[in-house]
């Protein structure tokens, strides 16, 4: 009998946290909710229970008692038995422990003892609160099991899973022996509702809970001290655009035409552009000065291959790689893995753009990004060179290779970065200063807070979230290093099949290379994005470097391709001018364009919080203003852009 484990967690509101005198975040007085990628996948577990003879559903979570409640929630839903463990020693504990201690409750029930088990894990993608994506790869390689992330569906054929999964551009088809983890986003089937009879079941059900005594977890596994990285600081995210000029008139054709002028009357910006405070304390003469790094030395990023060139996302990647080396001194190294087939001729790019030297893997197998063997391969470069930092883009290959490695590495990873810097770090306990050390700020809490993350143990891995740097000026005449190496791969590295691609090149780079990016959301649908789309053909026809994207809201009502999906859980861009058509502000989309030089705000609700995020706008309906404002266009406006 196939079981089939669901992993659940329960998230605060983040309207509701609240900042704590210590700096970090409060969340005992916050209500709890279902996490909302959790549900999708509570509901792929009963789709997959529907497609099998015989399978028995649990439900698993970790954390304090009031968790009980969601968990019987899943039983009303028609899981069979819900499982939580439960101690106070588990505060603190990062992603890394978290993987580990569900894991470790898993196998304490019978799971992850070989590969020939009978078990399928589903979770959800990522938590609202954390947006990290790093546990269901860190359960995997605890469990020792293949995975698939950023999954649409699935189906259960001949005892092997295939899944539809999300990847840039487009999507991807895997075969996947059981057991395996897999994880899912919430363009899948919505959860159902609980059912009358589920309901009572639910009541009458008992929720079993271990603490971490009853699964063998030791106190330096777990919680603050087993965790390699801790938050040192999270502070509120505030908008640095000055107040919104709104545009006035009578008609559609007048608010375009007034919008127009404040455009020509200069870019809408502050007077005064807050500096960042560089304060210097001194260390006190009974504070030792400490280097965890324990011979650790250099800074590894990863190459990306897609449709046999290298990511954008990876060549950005080696600005702030590039400007950590610089603040750790001079002899410290970029190095560049680069993994795939026939991929020679694109490690001088690497150099061109900052790498220092580019390992190169070159293998027929890899000709695509596959988990198992790219994951082992970077452990094995990781042991050979012993970088003290490695850095990944927040792409989807990226954001479930970098959790898994860090398992193997036993060192964490903090998601999703907006920034990177070399800095210390006082214990005032411990009287240490710790330095030098990576400093990886990344927003959190549903991207209201930022926190700063640091990690002590090495490599301190990273990822990178795409479109927040700019790629490197390319210099053809730098030098550096080739240098092949040969990992030592298994039959069981490709266990997994990829069994079709498709992805396609529209909305892919182009989003990043855009000058200007039209964007519809939910208010933007009653003529299917058509205005949208010709705003920006006409724009192109003037001869300006302009695409069009949409909201997470739309790409889920499948009116468009995730490829062109703007925000947290899409693409960040930074365009010259990015025009918000429908949108309503969540601060969810603001994420992925406040970086635009310039940001005009179209809707028909003047109390949309998209306003607040803006440089100009007009309140109407988008189907008056856009026909005036592409008419505009047609007679020569680009929004002061020169034309190509």
């Amino acid at each position: 009998m196939t079981t089939i484990i669901s992993l659940m967690k329960q998230v605060p509101l983040p309207s509701q946290m609240r900042m704590g005198e210590d700096g970090l975040m409060d969340r005992t007085k916050a209500k709890s909710i279902i996490n909302v990628d959790c549900s999708f996948a509570l509901e792929a577990g009963l789709q997959l229970k529907s497609m099998m003879n015989d399978a028995k559903l649990i439900v698993c979570s970790m954390g304090p008692p009031s968790f009980e409640q969601s968990l019987k929630t899943a039983i009303s839903m028609g899981y069979d038995e819900a499982y939580l463990l439960s101690d106070r020693r588990l505060g603190g504990s990062d992603t890394f422990t978290t993987g580990f201690a569900i894991a470790s409750m898993l196998k304490h029930l019978g799971f992850g003892k070989g590969l020939n088990e009978d078990f399928i894990v589903v979770a959800g993608r990522q938590t609202s609160d954390g947006d990290t994506a790093h546990v269901p790869s860190q359960v995997a390689e605890n469990l020792g099991i293949p995975q698939a992330t950023f999954l649409e569906n699935v189906e259960f054929k001949d005892r092997t899973i295939i899944a539809r999964r999300i990847i840039e551009g487009g999507y991807q088809i895997l075969k996947l022996p059981i057991p395996c983890t897999l994880s899912f986003t919430p363009t899948g089937i919505p959860p159902r509702r609980p059912t009358l009879m589920g309901a009572i079941k639910a009541r009458k059900s008992k929720v079993t809970v271990f603490t971490t005594d009853d699964v063998h977890l030791k106190d330096d596994q777990i919680g603050l001290l087993g965790s390699p990285t801790i938050v040192a600081k999270v502070t509120n995210i505030r908008s640095e655009r000055a107040p919104i000029i709104m545009s006035h008139g009578h008609s559609s054709e007048e608010l375009v035409l007034d919008m127009i002028k404040n455009i020509k009357s200069g870019k809408n910006s502050l007077e005064a552009v807050q500096k960042k405070e560089s304060k210097k304390t001194e260390i006190p003469a009974d504070f030792e000065k400490v280097d965890f790094r324990k011979g650790a030395s250099g800074i590894l990023t990863w190459a990306e291959v897609v449709n046999g060139k290298i990511s954008r996302p990876s060549l950005e990647l080696l600005t702030p790689a590039v400007n950590l080396a610089h603040s750790l001194g001079e002899n410290t190294k970029v190095r560049t893995l680069l993994i795939g087939s026939h991929v020679q001729d694109l490690a001088k790019e690497l150099i061109y753009h900052g790498s220092d030297e580019v390992i190169i893997v070159d293998d027929v197998r890899l000709e695509e990004y596959r988990i198992l063997p790219f994951a082992s391969i970077f452990a094995q470069v990781i042991k050979t060179y012993n970088p003290e930092i490695a850095l990944f883009a927040a792409t989807t290959a990226g954001r479930e290779l970098a959790p898994r490695i860090g398992v193997k590495t036993k060192s964490g990873v903090t998601a999703d970065c907006t920034a990177l810097e070399i800095g210390e770090h006082r214990d005032n306990k411990k009287k240490i200063i710790y330095s030098p050390i990576l400093e990886s700020r990344r927003p959190t809490y549903g991207e209201s807070k930022l926190a700063t993350i640091l990690g002590f143990v090495c490599p301190q891995i990273s990822t990178a979230r795409a479109g927040t740097f700019e790629v490197p000026k390319r210099d053809e005449k730098k030098e550096g290093a080739i240098t092949p190496f040969s990992p030592d791969l298994s039959e069981q590295d490709f266990v997994t099949e990829i069994l079709e691609t498709h992805r396609g090149e529209g909305g892919l780079s182009n989003l990043f290379e855009a000058d200007i990016i039209v964007t519809g959301g939910r208010g933007a649908l009653s003529d299917d994005m058509k205005l949208i789309k010709e705003l920006a053909l006409a724009l192109n026809v003037q001869g300006v470097n302009c695409e069009w994207a949409s909201s997470r809201p739309v790409v889920d009502l499948g009116v468009c391709e995730y490829a062109r999906q703007i925000g947290q859980t899409g693409k960040t861009v930074r365009p010259k001018v990015y025009i918000a058509v429908g949108i309503s502000g969540a601060i969810q989309h603001v994420v992925g364009m406040k970086e635009a030089e310039s940001i005009i705000a179209i809707n028909k609700n003047s109390k949309e919080s998209i306003f607040a995020n803006a440089d100009f706008g007009i309140v109407g309906d988008y189907e008056e203003i856009l026909p005036a404002l592409i008419s505009e266009v047609k007679k020569g406006f680009v929004f002061g852009l020169d034309k190509k």
